[in-house]
C-alpha cells in the first residue's frame, strides 16, 4: 500500500511539474514573500529563492520545488496544497494561504509570515531553552487543552533521554515543564523525583515523590521513598 501511494505521488509530481512555469520574479516580490511561515503551532515552512526559483523547506526536507502555476500561485505536492501569497489589508501582515478552488475571489489567511528569529515551542525545547518552550506550550494549552502538541509521555521521554545521559539539569528542567503542564499527574512528579534523586538532591526527591504518592497511592516506589525518608 505504501509503495502504491509513493508511485501515485511520483506520477502526480511528474505530471504537474510538466505544467510548471518559469517566472521572472522581481527583487521586491522575492523580498516580500521569502521568509518563515507558521504552518501550525509546531511547524514552520521556510520560503526562499535561488536564481529566481521558488523553493520550500518543510518537515525536514531542505529543498522542495513547488509547481509554479503563476507569479503568485503554486502547488506543493508534499502538502497537496495549491497556495498563494497574500497580505491582510488591515494588519498588513503577510500570509501563505490556500488558494480557493470554489471561489477565486475569496481570500483566506492561513499561514502567517513570522520573523526569521521566530521559534516554535518545540524548537525552543530542542535548543534547551526550557523557559521559552514552556511559555509557548502554555499558550497552546490555553488555546486548546487537548492539542496534539501537548503530550505528557513525549515530554517524559525527552526528560529520560537526558537522564540516561546523566544530563540531570536538562532532565529536571524538562520534567519541571511537564509538571507545570500536567500538575495533577502522579507520573510527572515521579519522574521529577527520580531526576532529583539521581542528581543527589534527596529533599526535592522526597517532595516530589510525596506529591506523586498523593495523586496515586498505588505508587509503591513513591511510598517506599517517602517512608524511608521520614524514618
Amino acid at each position: 500500500m505504501k509503495t502504491k501511494t509513493s508511485l501515485v505521488v511520483l506520477f502526480l509530481t511528474i505530471l504537474i511539474s510538466s505544467c510548471s512555469k518559469t517566472i521572472d520574479y522581481s527583487p521586491e516580490f522575492m523580498e516580500q514573500t521569502s521568509g518563515r511561515y507558521l504552518y501550525n503551532q509546531e511547524e514552520i515552512v521556510d520560503v526562499y529563492y535561488e536564481n529566481k526559483k521558488l523553493f520550500i523547506k518543510w518537515k525536514g526536507a531542505e529543498k522542495i520545488e513547488p509547481v509554479v502555476l503563476d507569479e503568485n500561485v503554486f502547488f506543493i505536492v508534499d502538502m497537496y496544497k495549491k497556495l498563494h501569497f497574500v497580505q491582510h489589508p488591515e494588519t498588513k501582515k503577510r500570509y501563505m494561504s490556500v488558494f480557493p478552488e470554489d471561489d477565486v475571489t475569496k481570500i483566506t489567511y492561513d499561514y502567517l509570515k513570522v520573523d526569521d528569529s521566530y521559534k516554535t515551542p518545540n524548537m525552543y525545547l530542542n535548543d534547551k531553552e526550557y523557559d521559552k518552550a514552556l511559555i509557548g506550550y502554555l499558550e497552546i494549552q490555553k488555546q486548546d487543552s487537548t492539542s496534539v502538541f501537548l503530550n505528557e509521555s513525549d515530554f517524559n521521554s525527552i526528560g529520560y533521554r537526558h537522564l540516561r545521559k546523566k544530563e540531570y539539569k536538562n532532565a529536571i528542567d524538562v520534567f519541571e515543564m511537564n509538571v507545570t503542564l500536567f500538575p495533577k499527574s502522579n507520573n510527572v512528579y515521579d519522574s521529577l523525583a527520580e531526576a532529583y534523586l539521581l542528581s543527589g538532591d534527596s529533599l526535592q526527591a522526597y517532595t516530589n515523590y510525596k506529591q506523586a504518592y498523593e495523586y496515586n497511592t498505588g505508587n509503591s516506589r513513591a511510598k517506599a521513598y517517602v517512608d524511608a525518608y521520614n524514618k
